[in-house]
């Protein structure tokens, strides 16, 4: 267990475990915000009362995810300074400004205006507090933008240069806008929308399933259901581009994501390898399945590929991204969830026009209401599986192209570091038992229907069990 004594092992792996836990809660406040504007908005068009319980029920589990997740951030940005401030030296005039434009663009403003939104129902009029659901959704898209901003900039720098080791950027507007941000931003956004859409369908589906409120929350499922009619099909088409810039501005990186190690010049027809087994030191696939010419089409849409693709044998194995295997397959668990998700949206889509969906009837579309509680965690899969492509495949730079990885490790001890991933392992532990343990309980007690609608008096309520109220809408005389 060499890798125990080496710091740049050790620091990478922490710094593993700290973004794949941190991304988990980020994914659905980003996604589930807008969600909020939307019932909020229908409630107050409306003023059909199941939409105003619809956002007083998502919006707990909204605070649960934006508590862990604000918790979980904190150590990412401190790790910069503490295991990686060779990189942040280097990188830190226009890598610390947009980190820290994340912190006070977007998450101040989210800070700042998701009290009005949880508390200030009847402190504040229907105008401001829709206003405040709204700003807080800004603030936590904005996170996406800063973020993915910075970390395509570290995909493919512009803007500036390396001088004397420190990057000194020259257009601030032409390194934020470098070629990778638009579409990263555009992925990652239809990603975390795409996962709390499935993620409020599949809960939704949960007491549909359970003969719990059926009619509530067929609405939650038919809202999102629309939704996804439109976020589907264009998170697959995104993704697409995203493919696209990959094959042009990180050749290796596609060489791993496809384990191509031999090169196929433009021209020529490439075939596709649908599953392999990489074999890193023997730089082949010892067994694999491919589909013939489908490379070329997937890539350009036509046999034929204008540009050659290079096989990962034309780097030297200190200059190509290692753990092919890991590329490899994670590339294509995000692939086959976006086709999955994309296809439960069509069929439920087709249910929903043949009238299946129905108050009426969707309680009996159990295998449907299964599928999507089945659906519900693979978003999350799919966003770790991209970000892994994404970083892992970036190696060996932090800075492609410029800055190695292996410069841009601090000079710790590796107990140190041994120690710290020890204790982020057991602090992220037990964090993600009591989120379950929390989330858990929130979705067991089910919407509170006793709660007063805004500017009215509580309405008496009747408890059905532990927690759970439905409204009270008997005859005076029953009630007497």
């Amino acid at each position: 267990m060499d890798f125990l004594s080496d710091t740049l092992v050790l620091s990478r792996m922490q710094f593993a475990l700290t973004a794949i836990f941190h991304m988990l809660w980020p994914v659905l406040t980003t996604g589930m915000s807008i969600y909020l504007v939307i019932v909020e908005g229908i409630w107050l068009k409306t003023r059909n009362k199941d939409y105003y319980y619809h956002a007083r029920f998502w919006s707990k589990l909204f605070i649960l995810n934006f508590g862990i997740g604000v918790a979980s951030g904190i150590p990412m940005g401190f790790q910069f300074g503490t295991n990686w401030a060779p990189f942040s030296e280097a990188v830190g005039n226009f890598f610390g400004s947009v980190i820290g434009f994340e912190a006070s663009w977007a998450f101040m403003l989210e800070a700042a205006f998701l009290g009005i939104m949880v508390f200030g129902w009847d402190r504040v009029n229907s105008v401001i507090h829709y206003l405040s659901t709204i700003l807080v959704a800004i603030g936590s898209n904005l996170s996406t933008f800063w973020i993915l901003t910075a970390n395509s900039w570290m995909q493919t720098p512009a803007g500036g240069e390396l001088v004397d080791g420190k990057f000194i950027v020259r257009d601030y507007f032409e390194a934020i806008t470098n070629p990778f941000m638009m579409n990263s931003v555009l992925h990652m956004f239809f990603a975390t929308l795409e996962t709390s859409l499935f993620v409020i369908g599949g809960i939704s589906a949960w007491y549909i399933l359970k003969n719990r409120h059926h009619e509530f929350f067929s609405k939650s499922f038919k809202i999102v259901l629309a939704a996804a009619i439109a976020v589907a099909p264009l998170q697959l088409y995104i993704g697409h581009l995203s493919g696209e810039q990959v094959y042009h501005y990180q050749p290796a990186k596609l060489a791993a994501m496809e384990a191509q190690w031999e090169t196929i010049p433009a021209g020529q027809g490439g075939d596709w390898s649908l599953v392999a087994f990489p074999n890193e030191k023997a730089q082949k696939n010892d067994w694999e399945i491919t589909v013939p010419n489908a490379l070329g089409y997937i890539l350009e849409f036509k046999k034929e590929l204008t540009l050659p693709v290079k096989g990962l044998k034309e780097w030297q194995p200190e200059d190509r991204p290692h753990l092919v295997g890991l590329i490899y397959y994670a590339f294509r668990t995000m692939i086959a969830i976006g086709f999955f998700l994309a296809g439960l949206m069509l069929i439920s889509t087709l249910q929903w026009m043949r009238g299946k969906l129905s108050p009426e009837n969707i309680s009996q579309q159990r295998w449907l209401m299964g599928s999507w509680i089945f659906a519900a965690p693979l978003g999350y899969i799919a966003i770790e599986s991209g970000w892994i492509v994404r970083c892992v495949g970036r190696q060996p730079w932090t800075l492609y192209g410029q800055i190695r990885t292996v410069n841009s490790v601090s000079n710790l001890p590796a107990s140190n570091v041994l120690t710290s991933l020890t204790a982020f392992a057991v602090v992220y532990s037990i964090l993600f038992f009591c989120v379950l343990y929390f989330g858990s309980r929130i979705i067991r007690r089910g919407p509170r229907f006793d709660l007063p609608l805004p500017g009215m008096e509580s309405q008496p309520a009747i408890e059905t069990q532990p927690g759970e109220f439905i409204p009270d809408e008997r005859p005076v005389e029953a009630k007497q």
